[in-house]
């Protein structure tokens, strides 16, 4: 398993030789709280990630005990003049369109708090893994702002309009068997279980096709929004991009000769 760190608080471990990368936050003394320096590490490693074909899921994990991230670094922004506030904006932007950008399944390993920041974080994945003692949430209207980093677009795709609304106009946190209730989170585990599981679904995930991965997570995400007729079309594109790839002709060959597929390499 290798490692590699992308400034102070964030670095990425690789698994399943080398096809899942774990990104990890790792500043367990702010509870993984999002300063300036720390987003972009999150840009960088995220830039690092998107660009590596070898990637074929991609595990967001923390390793602070009671916090997956807490959000945003108040005490850091405490000390900001508008314009300081102004000249931030873009580099903590960059870190949530960074994780959701990535062009591969991503996966958000979740335990204890997940606020603010922290949950968008966690929304920008594809897929969330939560133990017993994740609490979400996005606060921000209580300390006078609104979820920017993807909060008010990502939560109502998950549960809808009115839920998004109430839960962000409230602030309220939810503990994690209402959120799983509710599609806040999509698997509930054992408390402190869910770096495992997010790692063993991603192991599931990376034995499928890179190739067939990458279209289908691209036909999913612009297709969103979209009518149906148009979403079609984006299926549809998608399709074409691998129905004459070579991971389409191991694939079905691998199916008739009764075998485990191996891939080409990513090119």
């Amino acid at each position: 398993m290798g490692e590699e760190r992308f400034g102070e608080f964030v670095l990425v471990r690789r698994h399943e030789e080398g096809v899942v990368a774990e990104l990890v936050l790792d500043r367990p003394k702010a509870m993984n709280a999002v300063s300036t320096e720390m987003a972009r590490s999150v840009v960088a490693a995220c830039s690092a990630l998107g660009g590596d074909r070898t990637v074929r899921v991609v595990v967001l994990t923390s390793t602070h005990e009671r916090a997956f991230c807490v959000g945003a670094d108040l005490k850091e922004r405490n000390s900001f003049s508008d314009a300081d506030l102004l000249r931030q904006r873009p580099v903590s932007r960059g870190a949530y369109t960074g994780v959701l950008e990535l062009p591969v399944p991503t996966i958000a390993a979740v335990h204890g708090f997940a606020l603010g920041g922290g949950f968008e974080l966690a929304l920008s994945c594809d897929l969330i893994v939560a133990d017993r003692t994740a609490v979400v949430g996005l606060p921000e209207v209580s300390v006078g702002v609104i979820p920017g980093g993807g909060g008010t677009q990502l939560l109502p795709r998950r549960v809808g309009a009115a839920r998004a609304a109430e839960l962000i106009f409230t602030a309220r946190r939810v503990e994690a068997e209402e959120a799983h209730r509710l599609g806040l989170v999509d698997q509930l585990v054992a408390a402190g279980e869910d770096r495992t599981e997010a790692l063993s679904l991603a192991a599931r995930i990376a034995a499928n096709s890179p190739v067939g991965l990458r279209a289908a997570k691209r036909a999913l995400r612009l297709g969103q929004g979209l009518d149906l007729r148009a979403g079609l079309e984006v299926e549809d594109a998608a399709w074409r991009a691998v129905a004459f790839s070579g991971d389409r002709a191991e694939g079905v060959a691998a199916f008739n000769e009764r075998r485990a597929p191996r891939w080409p390499p990513a090119g």
